[in-house]
């Protein structure tokens, strides 16, 4: 990582710079144009529920180049943390900016006593931060992917009793009805 880079909270004066990354970032995916994902950011804006606590940016040489958004989600009873969208500008991949947005998740959702944290993403990468398939704790998926996709992280507040099905935030929900 570039001992340069800053992440530090999403402020009110980094919206628009967000909302044009993660078009970008998610533009040249297989599997996205990016317009799904700018609709869940706007969407969770728009209805307030955005986690300011556990929404970051990166920032290099005073310019946004990473950005992950959290909000809150529902699981059996209770509550959790859904996680994205994560997205870091194409030519800043690779460079360990989003790890480092994620950790700044993660540590700052244990800070809080968050039980979980929740995402659908790469398997591959998002193991190493220790998400494992959401089904092996007895967490519902709320949509077709595959298993191994709908990931969770338990955290030190997690109990077992707080599995159950799970539900992010209604701007995923109308995202993917548009898509």
């Amino acid at each position: 990582m570039r001992r340069d880079l800053v992440i530090r909270p999403e402020r009110p004066e980094d919206v628009a710079a967000v909302r044009d990354l993660v078009q970008v970032a998610f533009a040249g995916t297989e599997y996205s144009d990016g317009s799904v994902e700018v609709a869940i950011v706007d969407g969770l804006r728009a209805d307030d529920d955005v986690l300011p606590a556990l929404t970051f940016v990166a920032e290099l040489d005073g310019e946004v180049v990473g950005s992950v958004v959290c909000s809150r989600a529902s699981m059996g009873a209770g509550e959790s943390v859904g996680l994205g969208p994560l997205a870091v500008r194409p030519d800043h991949q690779q460079q360990g900016i989003g790890s480092a947005l994620v950790a700044s998740v993660v540590a700052t959702a244990e800070q809080r006593a968050e039980p979980s944290l929740v995402l659908l993403g790469d398997p591959g990468y998002y193991g190493a931060f220790g998400f494992e398939p959401a089904a092996r704790h007895g967490v519902g998926s709320p949509g077709p992917w595959g298993e191994e996709y709908f990931q969770v992280l338990t955290l030190r507040a997690w109990r077992p009793e707080l599995a159950g099905p799970f539900r992010y935030a209604p701007a995923f929900e109308r995202a993917e009805a548009t898509a």
